[in-house]
């Protein structure tokens, strides 16, 4: 696997891009899901969590706000079923319009030390400073427009580019011939594991809130009223959160849905699990009255190794980092 001290790129174009537009479409976002919208300019973004009305995790999500339009990237797959759920919430008055964009456009992710270089060598400027920050830019080898996001989707340094369908093959054709190595989605999947990025299906599900899967920096607890957002403050206020998402060193390969134990009693699962070349790393919940961070667990017979990951964000809890943007 390519190691993320060295500048990489993978096609992200499989996953999905919802637009929104319309005059209520940073309201309709706002209230719809867990972060803040309504105070956002052109050019800002963050990422946000899409909700059940039990605040049960369906996506994480990346927003990035323009003049006329948020465009949303959502896990792959997710785009048709976030449409939906989104369709049934836009009563007549409102004006808001949702589109699927994913497949007449092309995601391509740049991570690394050094990819505000590439982006001069691609001839694109770059964002703010802030992150999720993007930037729109004609490309003169395909004479194509570029969104040029301040993100990765991990806690890796780089940025998302974001065009139509025909650019994808001429920017990484680009990339390839200057050496930038291309990520398999093995490769990728290794790394959401090292980060704790949490997907759905895995360690978003019908049984998990945010606050469960260390996704604390994409809550607001300062705005009104939203889908899910009494759970969510209950758990905040009387410091409910019964279990935590954390990664975890495994001595030996297992599946996931393997089961931890501490002393011989059950205290969470295994999500994910992936081999690397530094060895055998695993996503799962931990009870939080476990422990967390140094703790060492059974996983069917392998020694588990509980570490803290860069990509989660824990609100009250103790010893808990912030999120690297």
């Amino acid at each position: 696997m390519v190691e993320v001290s060295t500048n990489a790129f993978i096609d992200r174009s499989h996953w999905g891009r919802i637009q929104l537009t319309g005059a209520d479409r940073l309201r309709f976002l706002h209230n719809q899901t867990t972060n803040a919208f309504e105070q956002l300019k052109s050019g800002q973004g963050r990422e946000t969590v899409f909700v059940s009305s039990t605040a049960r995790t369906l996506d994480l999500a990346s927003a990035y706000v323009d003049d006329d339009s948020v465009l949303l990237m959502v896990s792959p797959g997710m785009a048709p079923e976030l449409i939906a759920w989104m369709d049934r919430y836009i009563f007549f008055a409102d004006k808001v319009t949702l589109s699927d964009q994913t497949d007449t456009t092309c995601a391509i992710t740049l991570l690394g030390p050094d990819t505000e270089r590439l982006l001069t060598d691609l001839g694109l400027p770059q964002p703010e400073s802030n992150a999720y920050s993007h930037i729109r830019a004609s490309w003169s080898v395909t004479n194509t427009d570029i969104q040029i996001a301040r993100e990765t989707g991990l806690a890796i340094p780089g940025y998302t580019l974001i065009g139509p369908k025909e650019s994808a093959t001429s920017l990484q054709n680009w990339l390839t011939e200057h050496q930038v190595p291309c990520l398999s989605p093995q490769d990728w999947e290794v790394l959401r594991i090292r980060q704790g990025r949490p997907m759905p299906g895995l360690e978003l599900t019908d049984k998990d809130n945010p606050l469960e899967a260390g996704l604390w920096h994409t809550v607001s607890f300062e705005k009104g009223c939203y889908i899910g957002q009494e759970t969510i403050a209950r758990l905040n206020t009387y410091q409910g959160v019964k279990k935590q998402l954390w990664g975890f060193k495994l001595d030996k390969l297992v599946e996931p849905g393997v089961s931890l134990t501490l002393d011989g009693t059950p205290v969470g699962k295994l999500t994910s699990v992936a081999t690397a070349d530094d060895g055998i790393w695993a996503l799962g919940y931990l009870r939080t009255k476990a422990g967390g961070a140094g703790l060492t667990l059974d996983a069917n017979g392998t020694m588990a190794n509980t570490v803290e990951l860069p990509f989660l964000s824990r609100g009250y809890l103790a010893n808990s980092p912030s999120p690297a943007t």
